[in-house]
């Protein structure tokens, strides 16, 4: 493998995110605290506690996940929409460099600043809330792996569009909404019978379940069932990556 186009395509894509903290990484943590102010405030005085577990506390692994998704996807889809949209992909297709090594580079530079951007709001949410991880290593892990899975969707989505109004679709009108229809901001036993059986087709309830499992030891769903979806969404993402590569889909034309 050839690490030094890895590392070269890796640390380009994080300098571009050095490159502009404002947009990166301060306006994302600014809106996240909003919702602790706003949720945390107004709705908590409502619902004091949920699961035994209060209510600024309950909502900080979901608030962590809502922002990991979104900037997953869109930090994955711009890295990879802008070499296209400029013509520099043929440059990087025609080196001496694997498609595999193209992915790492790119979803691994998306993932990372992800992460780092997870890490900063789940250090933040500790100035609103009386914060505690049951489960360290397992949030950890769990967070590393939506990183990376949700980076390499939009890296498919990068591939997919073919403008910026294709670029934004996916994660502005399909990821958000289900997000917050995913039990971000409450459990949804606490819904109406028939309302907790259609959430269970919303995939984000899954993500955002095992994750909570991992700060309170409280799930809607098993977590050994939330660990296969996510792991099964990550090898449909790896095989369209690869059928992409494989067939030139819009990237060789």
């Amino acid at each position: 493998m050839n690490m030094h186009a890895v590392r070269a395509i890796y640390h380009f894509e994080m300098a571009r995110t050095w490159r502009t903290p404002l947009q990166s990484i301060l306006s994302p943590v600014i809106s996240t605290s909003l919702y602790f102010v706003v949720f945390g405030a107004a709705i908590g005085q409502r619902f004091a506690e949920v699961d035994g577990v209060s209510y600024g506390a309950f909502i900080v692994p979901g608030v962590i996940m809502l922002s990991l998704l979104t900037q997953s996807i869109m930090n994955a889809s711009f890295g990879i929409y802008f070499p296209r949209f400029t013509g520099t992909i043929y440059e990087l297709l025609s080196a001496p460099v694997s498609p595999l090594e193209i992915v790492l580079g790119y979803v691994g530079a998306a993932a990372t600043k992800s992460v780092i951007l997870g890490l900063i709001i789940l250090a933040t949410s500790a100035f609103f809330v009386d914060l505690r991880i049951a489960h360290p290593v397992w949030m950890l892990a769990l967070l590393l792996l939506t990183a990376f899975t949700f980076s390499l969707f939009g890296f498919i989505i990068g591939i997919w569009a073919d403008g910026f109004e294709k670029l934004q679709t996916i994660p502005l009108l399909i990821v958000t909404p289900l997000a917050f229809l995913g039990g971000t901001f409450y459990s949804i036993h606490m819904l109406p019978s028939p309302w907790q059986t259609i959430s269970l087709f919303n995939p984000v309830v899954y993500l955002v379940s095992a994750f909570r499992w991992s700060f309170h030891e409280r799930s809607d769903v098993s977590l050994a069932i939330s660990v296969a979806i996510i792991c099964g969404f990550l090898v449909l993402c790896l095989a369209t990556v690869w059928w992409m590569f494989r067939t030139g889909y819009r990237l060789k034309n």
